[in-house]
């Protein structure tokens, strides 16, 4: 399903309780609506499986996605 629009890039970022995940996905600012950028259903369950991968904590699968920062305790 292809939206009309402007294709741009976006930083989204993934919490999870061990871990956070910086992605590039594209997105779309549509002709009809241009007041916030959209994301296709296909990058939309992306993120679900990354947010998946950090829920399970596979942060080695993750870096090979983004950039992935580990919390530690002080």
């Amino acid at each position: 399903m292809d939206i009309p629009g402007k294709r741009v890039k976006l930083d989204k970022w993934i919490h999870s309780r061990t871990c956070v995940v910086r992605v590039e996905v594209d997105a779309i600012i549509p002709d009809a609506d241009p007041s916030d950028a959209c994301l296709e259903p296909k990058t939309v369950r992306w993120l679900d499986e990354i947010q998946q991968l950090a829920n399970e904590g596979k942060v080695e699968e993750l870096a090979g996605l983004g950039d992935v920062y580990v919390r530690r305790s002080a």
